[in-house]
């Protein structure tokens, strides 16, 4: 990666046109090809950018844009379309290059797999007396997260999430029509089992029958005491 800061205006044209006026900003210029342009607000979005593929050629600036201080103009094309990002830089500061090998990419804490694991680990968290199927239960439109039983051997589908939405309820209801015609498990309740439940997936949840259930992710782990809460 190549970090460059410097006195810079920018110009992009192709299916919209924008400038930035002259000012002190970093420039960011990926493994991949990719060209970010940052200011020091503005939160993790970049100011302008070009996107790969697209090839970076820096040249000297004609006489007249030598008259107002340009000292280097970096154009960068999209080789896809007509798009480029032009950089005209009047003052260079500082250009240093690293290399930052390959990333791993992020692991998120908390992910539907954990949250599935732990609940089967768990299972009378759905309720006193059930006992876990299997999770991952096959069906023809996908596999159910978890498949339990209760204690009177009434089969119960769960679907995790981490947030839950209408989509959620949506695909859990698609699972229980499903597995409520085989013979074998029928009658199969639901659960939408997630961190956080919408209100509007609990109103459309409770409104076809499925039972919903609050996961706390850190008391699941072990991590929170909750019979030593004051609330």
């Amino acid at each position: 990666m190549r970090l460059v800061i410097a006195e810079c205006a920018v110009d992009y044209s192709g299916r919209l046109s924008a400038h930035l006026p002259l000012a002190r900003r970093v420039l960011m210029l990926k493994s991949d090809g990719s060209v970010l342009v940052h200011s020091d607000g503005g939160s993790y979005k970049p100011l302008n950018w070009m996107s790969p593929p697209c090839v970076l050629r820096e040249s000297e600036p004609t006489d007249a844009q030598r008259e107002v201080g340009v000292q280097a103009v970096w154009t960068v094309a999209s080789t896809k379309t007509d798009d480029q990002l032009v950089v005209s830089i009047y003052d260079l500061i500082d250009d240093h290059s690293y290399e930052l090998g390959v990333d791993p990419g992020l692991v998120k804490d908390g992910v539907e797999a954990h949250l599935q694991k732990l609940l089967a680990e768990q299972i009378d968290l759905l309720g006193d007396g059930h006992s876990l199927v299997r999770r991952e239960y096959p069906t023809a439109i996908g596999p159910v997260d978890i498949l339990a039983r209760t204690g009177e051997g009434t089969a119960v589908a769960v679907e995790i999430k981490r947030r839950g939405d209408i989509d959620g309820v949506e695909q859990l209801t698609r699972y229980l029509d499903l597995l409520n015609r085989d013979p074998l498990l029928a009658p199969v309740s639901g659960v939408f089992a997630a961190q956080e439940i919408k209100p509007q997936a609990r109103v459309l949840a409770t409104d076809r029958g499925i039972r919903c259930l609050v996961l706390d992710y850190d008391a699941m782990r072990g991590l929170d005491d909750v019979d030593s809460r004051l609330f």
